[in-house]
């Protein structure tokens, strides 16, 4: 569960009530394609045949350009989680990060999904390795956090302090 019980409205657009402009929106949507396709090889290793998680990717990316609708997005991010379900390990959290990623173009929040799977994707894959994992998702976390854009880096860091705990605590 990446989505909080009470929503923070500056999470939320203006036009459903909320603070979020369209452009931060965006921005979350675009940092949070990022954080899926850095981990989407893990994905791609396993099954190679299987683009809808790429294609999730892809739609966000359209989204965020106006050039797919919101519907259209979500629905890229639902296939995407799909692709996951039967799987295990790094290759079902790459998959489900990228579905994270399309639905933000649908729930801003989603943004954290996005990132939590894809750390999620490098602590498996580490430990599968016989590495250390929390020395990845470390390296991986701060990977994230340079690509935030400056204009939207204040809110996720405290949204990810704030929801943390219900993301697995995987941003600590």
């Amino acid at each position: 569960m990446i989505l909080p019980t009470v929503r923070d409205p500056r999470m939320v657009t203006v036009r459903r009530g909320g603070t979020l402009t369209e452009d931060h929106h965006r921005l979350l949507a675009v940092w949070s394609a990022h954080c899926a396709e850095h981990v989407l090889p893990l994905f791609e290793a396993v099954a190679p045949d299987d683009d809808r998680p790429r294609r999730a990717v892809v739609a966000t990316r359209a989204w965020v350009r106006g050039e797919l609708r919101m519907m259209a997005c979500r629905s890229a991010g639902g296939h995407a989680m799909g692709a996951a379900r039967p799987l295990t390990g790094a290759a079902r959290f790459a998959a489900y990060a990228a579905g994270q990623a399309a639905c933000v173009a649908h729930v801003a929040e989603h943004d954290l999904g996005a990132a939590a799977y894809a750390l999620k994707a490098v602590r498996a894959a580490a430990e599968a390795a016989g590495e250390d994992p929390d020395a990845a998702a470390r390296a991986e976390c701060a990977w994230q956090r340079d690509r935030l854009p400056a204009q939207v880096c204040a809110l996720v860091l405290e949204d990810q302090e704030r929801r943390n705990p219900i993301c697995w605590s995987v941003f600590t």
